[in-house]
């Protein structure tokens, strides 16, 4: 009976094979399962009809009954809007549209009656509705009583094929009584009666027709909780899959490399946190399983010099190591910083990137493959095909979020044993992403900053300051320091009015003239070899200012640095904020970040600004990014292999979350392989949507 739910979405009344084609594509609804969790997104109050004489705030949505006349379209070859006049016995309001003209055009006949429904706009003294919901008028559809009707996600495309919110809920109308009483429990029942969580079936029903806001609360939050159970439950199976599994090379031993390097060759003394990670890490190292854990720590806190001294466990244990970063200039700067610090350990260290030639990449690839190189540092060049380790035993990726799961996992096509896998980030990770994105990782923090470092201040200035800025900046290199000035363009846009790199390096030649100062530049447009001399100007103190975007987020490292002074602040995310404040204050002097907007601010962009000032604090301010952008926008792309919420909020649900990795730890506990009678549900729940062809015996 189950399989009912597995239905093609074609045989359902109402959409048919042409409706059901459009619905694959623009919403991924395949079957009578996809219908259901297309849950609506709000809901309003449609069991009242509005007199047009009664709108009276732009604020609220209306529903009224009349005709439609007067209509007019705008625009010539192509027609971009159209008006009509919509009135009943009280008055009359304009109706626009700005999409599917062609359809609207057709839409609506002579006399008849219709149903529109939609928020007021309130534009030159008179309200108007942009782009309402039209609907014949049927005196029987309004029932008293059904209040709360929900609102569903559509596009454009369903829209003109008569498929707009209003059509999806009469289909998903007719759907429920056909499947609600065959929905199956897939929930443990003592769980459910543990939590009190209402019933699989009854919170279907009642997140797509409920009775009360209160029927929407518990029907959501029921529902909430499978997706993040069983998201939590694919987790702890892959990560104990993995850590009984998956077999790598064991690095019992503690040699001369690391010991040498140790007592010789630290450059500063290790903080606590920094000890207490290397003992994490060694601790997987030496249990003959794959290592496969992140380490985030925040900008400055000393995540390579951790990366470097297991690098050199691994050369001590007979093995080779990579690391490999997501662009040359930070690939350069690891190869640079990691050559320095080994000096005189007779290392072999080696830098490949796509702009290493062609002669020294063939001796590269040649040394790699009989053992020659210890060490190689890179970009993605490292996992071409041409590369072949003669005994990777260790890999590093930094700021791993810039990688696809498939361009780290080619590292292990490239051993016969998986290599032990190490991802960096100094990109603070929210502890709800920790908990989910990342939830099959091991987790290790840096949470203490080097001893010396004094907190970079944070100032927040309106471009009329820029005379106060110039003349800081001046003091600043009188005292020998250097300064970033970073910009979000490289040339004019025409669709946002920024002070962009050119016109900015342009006008500061004018602020600070050649030969007293001297001002170099690096953008992404430019040939490596270009960029590359011009960031050695400013590495080696020839170069008082670089002018810069985001190119220098990662990787740059400049203690003479003290200033970095952000244009257009408020056109970066959270995130890139703290990444590009990072670039300074790796020296003893006090630093300072200048963040410079215009006085237009969006509310987001204030809480941006505020944030920024009010605290140095990566994870903190990792929560604030969450709660601004969201999930998606914090960590770019989907990573291959995350299941796609539909209605958990990773911003708002961080207690549920905690609560069902703690339910599902449990249950794993209690039946590793669920395997009791009382959990078929869930295993069969989990087998036909969670498990991508998960192996349940390899855990056993």
């Amino acid at each position: 009976m189950v399989d009912l739910l597995q239905t093609k979405i074609e045989f359902l009344k109402g959409v048919g094979p042409k409706r059901a084609e459009l619905l694959n594509k623009e919403l991924s609804i395949f079957t009578y399962q996809d219908m259901l969790n297309h849950f609506p997104f709000r809901y309003v109050d449609k069991s009242k009809v509005h007199k047009v004489n009664q709108i009276c705030s732009d604020a609220v949505y209306y529903q009224l009954v009349g005709t439609v006349s007067n209509m007019q379209s705008f625009g010539s070859p192509r027609v971009t809007r159209i008006t009509a006049t919509f009135t009943d016995e009280t008055g009359s309001v304009e109706l626009v549209w700005f999409q599917g003209l062609k359809w609207i055009r057709s839409r609506f006949r002579p006399g008849m009656k219709y149903l529109i429904f939609g928020k007021a706009n309130f534009f030159n003294n008179r309200y108007s509705f942009v782009h309402p919901e039209v609907d014949d008028y049927n005196p029987n559809d309004l029932v008293v009583g059904e209040s709360l009707q929900g609102v569903y996600y559509t596009t454009q495309k369903l829209s003109n094929i008569g498929l707009g919110s209003r059509q999806i809920a009469n289909i998903i109308k007719t759907l429920l009584p056909q499947v609600v009483d065959i929905i199956p429990e897939v929930l443990p029942q003592s769980l459910v009666i543990k939590d009190n969580l209402m019933s699989r079936k009854e919170a279907y029903y009642k997140i797509h027709l409920p009775s009360s806001d209160r029927d929407v609360e518990k029907a959501t939050s029921r529902l909430k909780y499978d997706e993040y159970f069983f998201f939590q439950l694919r987790m702890l199976l892959h990560k104990k899959d993995r850590q009984i599994n998956t077999m790598s090379v064991v690095f019992d031993k503690v040699g001369d490399y690391f010991n040498t390097f140790y007592k010789e060759h630290l450059p500063f003394p290790l903080t606590g946190a920094q000890k207490r990670v290397i003992k994490e890490i060694r601790a997987d190292l030496k249990t003959g399983h794959q290592m496969n854990r992140l380490l985030q720590g925040d900008v400055g806190s000393g995540k390579t010099i951790v990366a470097l001294m297991i690098m050199l466990l691994a050369l001590d244990n007979g093995y080779q190591a990579a690391l490999m970063a997501p662009t040359e200039i930070l690939a350069t700067q690891h190869y640079e910083s990691v050559t320095d610090q080994l000096k005189g350990m007779n290392i072999n260290v080696a830098l490949l990137t796509g702009s290493t030639k062609t002669a020294e990449r063939r001796n590269i690839l040649e040394q790699l493959a009989d053992g020659s190189v210890n060490i190689i540092i890179g970009t993605h060049a490292l996992i071409e095909d041409k590369v072949v380790f003669k005994n990777l035993g260790l890999c590093i990726v930094d700021e791993q979020h810039r990688f696809g799961v498939a361009q780290r996992a080619r590292f292990w096509e490239k051993t016969a044993m998986p290599p032990h896998t190490l991802v960096m980030t100094a990109t603070p990770i929210p502890r709800t992403l920790a908990m989910t994105q990342y939830g099959d990782l091991d987790v290790s923090k840096i949470d203490e900053l080097p001893p010396g470092r004094k907190p970079v201040k944070t100032i927040h200035l309106y471009r009329e300051s820029r005379l106060a800025i110039i003349s800081f900046m001046k003091r600043q290199i009188a005292e020998g320091r250097q300064i970033y000035v970073v910009y979000p363009l490289i040339k004019e846009s025409e669709k946002m009015d920024l002070i962009n790199l050119k016109e900015g390096y342009e006008a500061l030649l004018r602020d600070f003239p050649e030969p007293e100062y001297r001002i170099c530049v690096v953008h992404g447009q430019m040939k490596a070899d270009d960029k590359d001399f011009e960031m050695q100007r400013f590495v080696k103190h020839q170069a008082h200012i670089m002018v810069a975007t985001t190119v220098i987020e990662v990787g740059v490292n400049v203690p003479n640095a003290s200033v970095m002074i952000i244009e257009n602040a408020d056109r970066f995310g959270l995130s890139q904020l703290h990444q590009l404040r990072g670039r300074v204050g790796r020296g003893s002097d006090q630093s300072y970040c200048i963040l410079v907007t215009d006085h237009k601010l969006t509310g987001e962009g204030k809480k941006r600004m505020a944030t920024m000032v009010s605290t140095n604090d990566g994870f903190e301010i990792a929560e604030a990014d969450l709660l601004l952008r969201g999930p998606g926008e914090t960590q770019g792309t989907r990573q291959s292999g995350q299941v796609e919420m539909k209605l958990g909020d990773l911003t708002k649900d961080e207690p549920l979350i905690r609560h069902t990795r703690r339910m599902v730890s449990l249950l794993l506990e209690y039946d590793p392989l669920l395997s009791k009678p009382e959990h078929a549900a869930t295993k069969r729940y989990f087998d036909m949507y969670y498990s991508q062809d998960f192996d349940w015996g390899r855990i056993a």
